[in-house]
């Protein structure tokens, strides 16, 4: 099999310091000491791929330099570079043009690392070729679109069936949002249009499911915040995680919060839209913090989607047992599998959060969901 294989070095560079994406705001992230995350992602994907029985029969053509060259030499795949010249700041012509080349080359498959703006631009260039299958390795900050593995070793597994017959192909959603509104607090996602993807039950995240605004819906909320209050500490620091759920918790102790930032919450003030080094730097008494996160709808996944502020060393200190996961009955009924997910990028801290985790659905009410 032949695999097209793309990596845009920096996606994801904005999540833990706060831009909440990486559209036209790299330069800024990387001045607040953002540290690159997707070569050490694809180094991830490659080496689960190598490690599968199919390895042998992969024939790997990539990128020059940062965008598959440098990770593909990490590994022990056979992988020749396409005949092109990037730039020491590579852009979005760059993954454009190695779609073209990719496809030129009749590759069998296509996988890219990146989020939902990397994914655009893939789905921009393949309209019209959508007999080749994509599949996208996480590194966004957001990740709304249905072409993602769960996590880097989801799309080896998703690859090696792929590559034995053993995965299905359905059309998959290219979504992504305006990270300009997001940065405003206003959420604006829009639908682009479907590409091809293999596709495992499990191991494909699907798209984000946008929770219902009925009274219902906002009644169920409240009757969750009010349990949260009442059964935490006055004292308590709350690390607010992004969503509405969260937000009436807010609402509750009165303050405001921003809907799709990180927030903390203590002594009866609140500091909005904080990075991870502003609550490594705010919070005084690990003890007795708290983080309070609600999955994202039908994907599920609780960490390591618009939420990376909350870092996996923010996670050590708290621990998994100050973890306080929110979601309606109607957010719960909606995720895929029925089991809830986990992509940090630390392995270790996946592993500790893995397992059974109560999730608050009502008022004095919860129940034990799995976490993969």
């Amino acid at each position: 099999m032949k695999l097209g294989f793309i990596v845009n070095p920096i996606a994801g560079i904005g999540g833990k310091v706060g831009l909440k994406g990486t559209d036209n705001v790299s330069r800024e992230a990387l001045s607040r000491g953002a540290q690159l995350i997707a070569p050490a992602r694809a180094v991830q994907f490659l080496q689960r791929l190598e490690e599968t029985s199919i390895s042998a029969n992969i024939d790997v053509l990539t990128c020059p330099g940062v965008m598959g060259e440098d990770e593909a030499k990490a590994t022990g795949l056979t992988f020749q570079v396409l005949p092109m010249k990037i730039p020491e700041e590579t852009s979005i012509e760059d993954t454009k043009e190695a779609v073209r080349l990719l496809t030129s080359a009749k590759v069998d498959l296509v996988v890219f690392v990146g989020g939902d703006g990397t994914a655009r631009d893939v789905f921009d260039v393949m309209k019209g070729l959508q007999e080749i299958p994509v599949l996208g390795v996480p590194s966004g900050v957001k990740m709304y679109s249905g072409i993602f593995a769960v996590s880097p070793s989801d799309a080896a597994e998703v690859v090696s069936a792929f590559a034995q017959g053993q995965a299905e192909i359905e059309e998959l959603e290219i979504m992504d949002a305006d990270e300009d509104d997001i940065r405003k607090d206003a959420f604006s996602v829009k639908l682009h249009g479907f590409l091809k993807s293999p596709f495992l039950p499990a191991r494909i995240q699907g798209s984000k499911q946008i929770s219902p605004e009925t009274l219902d819906e906002k009644a169920n909320q409240m009757a969750i915040a009010k349990f949260i209050v009442e059964e935490t500490p006055p004292d308590a620091t709350f690390i607010l995680g992004p969503g509405t759920t969260v937000r009436r918790v807010a609402e509750l102790l009165g303050v405001n919060k921003t809907l799709l930032g990180v927030d903390v919450y203590r002594r009866g003030k609140v500091d909005l839209d904080v990075d991870e080094k502003r609550i490594l730097k705010e919070v005084k008494d690990w003890r007795n913090t708290w983080v309070i996160l609600s999955p994202i709808g039908r994907q599920g996944i609780l960490l390591g989607r618009g939420n990376q502020q909350i870092s996996p060393e923010i996670i050590k200190r708290v621990g998994k047992e100050k973890l306080i996961v929110v979601a309606t009955r109607s957010k719960l009924q909606s995720i895929q599998g029925n089991v809830l997910r986990v992509d940090t990028g630390d392995a270790e801290v996946d592993s500790v959060i893995k397992g059974y985790i109560r999730v608050v659905t009502d008022y004095r009410e919860w129940r034990l969901m799995q976490v993969q």
